[in-house]
């Protein structure tokens, strides 16, 4: 073929271009049987028709799924309609799920801003009488007086489980704390581990935490030193005349992720009154 006869042809450099690829990588596509232009002329240089603009479309769409050049090669070499309808259908398969997950990880992103630039603005050092709506809640199994290695356990099949069915949308894992062990001191004998969840479920393992009033405080720094502020809210129902409902829910809205060091977490303490 001579130089004459390419008018309506891409050279290498300008199908690249419109490609938006690297020469090289239709070098390489030519090289390996993937994408073979349609003209060659005695001196070796390529040239591409505009209807192998889809086929290069088609190339990069599979390999947004990963799909290795091989199996792509295979595809391209073994094509028909029924072929193309068949792993299309299976893409689009994995697209609508690639879609949820983007999705949810959407969900998280949004949670953790709303709830970290709320935590900045406030006023830590308030402690607070707020009437709450009734929140749903995944809880964990009992952990009440369990061990360390019980615990971990307890808590690990609570993270994997949470994880295997896309429970967590960004809310903390938090800890609820039975009146009585907030009566004796026991601040870190939790009741349950829990995570907030959008909708309701029947299931026994989800609870309904009431509406009503709660008194809310922020702990700041170490858990260590939580006694601290469990005092101050103490007092502080003591001196609203208020008593104690049922649990305390603690959640951290300052934690690793936003903070550096366990002495600028923020913890959120909500307790039921009455």
């Amino acid at each position: 073929m001579s130089d004459g006869n390419v008018g309506k042809y891409f050279t290498t450099g300008e199908f690249a271009k419109l490609c938006n690829v690297k020469k090289q990588t239709l070098i390489h596509y030519d090289e390996i049987g993937l994408l073979t232009p349609d003209l060659k002329n005695e001196k070796g240089y390529r040239y591409y028709s505009y209807q192998q603009f889809e086929v290069f479309s088609v190339i990069t769409l599979l390999k947004e799924f990963n799909m290795p050049l091989k199996e792509i090669k295979w595809f391209l070499t073994n094509r028909s309609p029924m072929e193309l309808i068949e792993l299309f259908k299976e893409k689009t398969i994995e697209l609508e799920k690639k879609i949820k997950n983007l999705h949810r990880v959407q969900k998280i992103i949004e949670t953790k801003i709303y709830l970290t630039e709320k935590a900045i603005c406030m006023d830590d050092s308030q402690i607070t009488l707020k009437l709450q709506e009734e929140e749903q809640l995944f809880l964990s199994e009992s952990i009440l007086n369990s061990s360390d290695a019980e615990f971990l356990k307890s808590t690990s099949d609570f993270i994997d489980f949470c994880n295997e069915n896309e429970f967590y949308t960004g809310f903390p894992i938090g800890a609820m704390i039975s009146k009585e062990n907030i009566i004796d001191g026991n601040h870190d004998d939790y009741s349950f581990l829990y995570t907030k969840v959008m909708e309701r479920h029947p299931a026994p393992t989800f609870y309904s935490k009431p509406k009503g009033l709660y008194v809310v405080a922020y702990h700041k720094g170490s858990y260590k030193n939580i006694s601290e502020t469990y005092e101050r809210i103490l007092q502080f129902m003591e001196s609203e005349n208020l008593n104690l409902k049922s649990f305390a829910y603690e959640e951290y809205i300052l934690d690793e992720v936003s903070v550096k060091g366990y002495e600028n977490y923020l913890t959120q303490i909500m307790v039921e009154v009455e």
